[in-house]
C-alpha cells in the first residue's frame, strides 16, 4: 500500500459496497455520482489496485475489496466510538476528577456533592484527597489536584478563588458543663476556661489566635490537640474547652459533648481553588458549578 486511505475513501467505500448501487451510495453520502466515482477511483490508486469490478449495469467487490471491507467496517466503527467519547467528555459526562480538601469540608460538602454528581454523569471518575490548607494548595499547585476546596489563598499566590461559605466557629464542651446551657457565649470564656488549640500546622489555629489577639485576651493554652476527632476525646476527659469550625463537627463523636455558638466576626472563609491560567475539563468545570450552585442545600442535609 503507497499510502493510507482517507476516512472519506472508507466511508464512500463501504457504502458503495453495502448498496452495490452508485447512484443509491451517492444519494445516501449526499454527493454527486461522479464525486462518488472519483473517491474510490482514488482510494483504489491509493492501495494500488481495483476494490469494484463494475459496468454500466453491474457492481461487484474484487477479492481485494472484500478483503478490505470488514478492515474498512471496523475503522469506521473504531472512530465513531471514539468522537463518541470525545463528545461526552466535551459535554462532561466522561473524564476523571481529582479534588483535594479539608478533612470536615470533604464529609460535609464533597462526598454528597460526588454521589449527586455520579448519579447524573456514571462515567466520569474521582479520585478525592484530603489536607491541611497548605497541602491543597501544593497539590493543586502542582496539577496533583485539578481543583481543591479549602480556605482563602493569599492575594498574593498564584490561585483563583470561588468563594463558598464562611463557617462559624462554635464552643465545644462536655453537655454537663455550666456552659452547656447558655444560649451563646463570648470568646472571653476561654480566659478562665483551660483552652485546647489546634496545633500550629491546623489551618484552624491561625484563626482561632487571630480571634483570641484580636479581642485583646489573655488565654492560657493547656495542651494542643493533634486532630479534630481526638479534641472531643480531650473536651470528654475534661481537659479542657475549646473553639472549632461548625463543619468539623461532621468528624466529632459527639456522644457526652455539645456545643455553643460563639459571638463575634470569627470565620473560617471555605470556597473553591483552582490554580490560576490552568485549563479544567468539562467534567471538573461541570462539578465545580454543581458545588458552586448546591453547596447550600447539601450543607443544609448534613448538618
Amino acid at each position: 500500500m503507497r499510502t493510507s486511505l482517507t476516512l472519506k475513501q472508507l466511508e464512500s467505500f463501504v457504502e458503495v459496497a453495502r448498496t452495490v448501487n452508485f447512484r443509491e451510495a451517492s444519494d445516501n453520502l449526499h454527493v454527486s455520482q461522479p464525486a462518488l466515482s472519483r473517491t474510490i477511483r482514488l482510494a483504489e490508486d491509493a492501495i494500488g489496485t481495483r476494490l469494484f469490478d463494475r459496468d454500466t449495469s453491474h457492481v461487484a467487490l474484487t477479492p481485494s475489496g472484500r478483503e478490505l471491507l470488514p478492515i474498512a467496517t471496523r475503522i469506521l466503527q473504531d472512530f465513531d466510538s471514539a468522537f463518541s467519547e470525545l463528545g461526552q467528555f466535551l459535554d462532561g459526562h466522561r473524564g476523571h476528577i481529582t479534588a483535594m480538601t479539608l478533612a470536615s469540608v470533604s464529609v460535609a460538602l464533597l462526598t454528597p456533592a460526588v454521589a449527586s454528581f455520579r448519579q447524573m454523569f456514571p462515567q466520569v471518575g474521582f479520585t478525592l484527597l484530603e489536607g491541611q490548607d497548605q497541602e491543597i494548595l501544593s497539590a493543586v499547585a502542582e496539577g496533583r489536584a485539578d481543583f481543591g476546596i479549602s480556605m482563602r489563598p493569599k492575594r498574593s499566590e498564584p490561585f483563583s478563588y470561588t468563594h463558598l461559605l464562611d463557617d462559624p466557629f462554635v464552643l465545644l464542651c462536655r453537655d454537663d458543663d455550666p456552659l452547656a446551657c447558655r444560649p451563646v457565649v463570648q470568646w472571653s470564656v476561654f480566659e478562665k476556661r483551660p483552652f485546647l488549640p489546634a496545633t500550629a500546622r491546623s489551618s484552624i489555629r491561625p484563626l482561632t489566635d487571630a480571634a483570641i489577639l484580636g479581642q485583646g485576651l489573655h488565654v492560657s493554652d493547656c495542651l494542643a490537640y493533634p486532630s479534630i476527632p481526638a479534641v472531643a476525646a480531650m473536651v470528654r476527659a475534661e481537659l479542657g474547652v475549646t473553639a472549632v469550625p461548625r463543619l468539623t463537627l461532621q468528624l466529632l463523636d459527639m456522644q457526652g459533648l455539645t456545643t455553643v455558638p460563639l459571638v463575634g466576626p470569627v470565620t473560617r472563609p471555605i470556597g473553591l481553588v483552582t490554580r490560576t491560567g490552568r485549563s479544567l475539563s468539562p467534567a471538573v468545570r461541570a462539578f465545580m458549578e454543581k458545588i458552586e450552585s448546591g453547596w447550600r442545600e447539601i450543607i443544609n442535609k448534613v448538618t
